[in-house]
């Protein structure tokens, strides 16, 4: 064989493995590649939950922080109220009620192994018991929570308190308020508003001796008028009413909008898929009772609430 054949030869297998090779690198590439487009978009999915949470977070905040904006024009007028407690010949009342008020906690789940790991954080329904009792004293609103659960509650009492007053022309001033809150979960003290108008049923019910439906829940802030205002976890809180047993839950008609997340997938490409989610406006009624399964109705202000727990 010439030196010029076995040039051929080596050339030949040489072109050979070359393709073989380059064909085996792209397909390891192309492996490769859409693997890292996976995680990416994985991350990607992480990472929009994680700002979906903390701007629910953000979206509760801020209603805390109005709450507590609106304290301000309460204790103006509660001024004068004190003023006149004393007043001689103010005389206490007796009495008690109490419900269940759904509420939502924050939970915290570590993905992942040191040190490649995340901190995942999601809301989870839970459910508060709320009492009240009314007894001769002075004319003091009390808060007692266990767990210690944050002075926001404090604020939602007084409001409740002072709408309850309003409501049944019945002064206090010469009684104690004690609210018992408890739970077997921690409760941020940002969810605190939304016991305000069960706070103020419940002290209605003490006042006139009304027997509430215990199968009925609420949640949902209150204002020194009795109109009930938005709050935030309103799917959460419906979950736990549902696993607590309750058959109807009330809800801010404030909150009939609710904004939920669908997925849509996108190929970019052949073989590269991105899935993207996408908010869309629902009823809140309807996406809960069908979902959940439990029946829902809105509310406006403290006398439409009573006509559930009365009926």
């Amino acid at each position: 064989m010439t030196s010029i054949s076995k040039w051929k030869i080596l050339t030949g297998v040489f072109f050979i493995t070359s393709i073989i090779f380059s064909a085996a690198f792209y397909s390891t590439y192309q492996q490769l590649q859409h693997l890292d487009l996976e995680g990416l978009q994985q991350r990607m999915n992480a990472l929009e939950e994680q700002n979906t949470l903390l701007a629910q977070e953000l979206y509760r905040t801020n209603l805390s922080l109005n709450q507590a904006l609106k304290q301000n024009e309460l204790y103006k007028e509660r001024i004068k109220e004190l003023e006149a407690s004393l007043a001689p010949g103010a005389t206490g009342v007796y009495g008690k009620a109490e419900l269940d008020a759904p509420a939502v906690r924050q939970v915290e789940e570590i993905i992942g192994d040191f040190p490649f790991y995340e901190k995942r954080v999601t809301l989870e329904g839970a459910m508060i018991h709320v009492s009240v009792e009314l007894k001769p004293g002075s004319g003091r609103v009390l808060v007692v929570t266990q767990p210690l659960m944050g002075v926001v509650f404090q604020d939602a009492a007084n409001v409740a308190v002072y709408v309850a007053q309003k409501k049944t022309g019945v002064k206090l001033r010469g009684s104690d308020v004690i609210f018992s809150v408890t739970s077997n979960v921690e409760i941020p003290a940002v969810d605190g508003p939304s016991a305000g108008a069960l706070m103020g049923i419940i002290t209605v019910a003490a006042l006139e001796n009304i027997s509430l439906r215990q199968d009925v829940t609420i949640t949902g802030s209150i204002d020194k008028d009795g109109r009930i205002g938005e709050i935030g976890g309103v799917v959460e809180k419906a979950i736990a009413a549902k696993e607590s047993g309750k058959s109807l839950i009330l809800i801010p008609r404030d909150n009939s909008r609710l904004i939920r997340y669908v997925e849509e997938k996108k190929e970019l490409a052949p073989g590269f898929v991105i899935i993207e989610r996408r908010p869309v406006v629902i009823d809140a009624k309807e996406f809960i009772e069908d979902q959940v399964g439990i029946r829902v109705e809105y509310v406006e202000n403290i006398d439409e609430a009573l006509k559930y727990f009365t009926s």
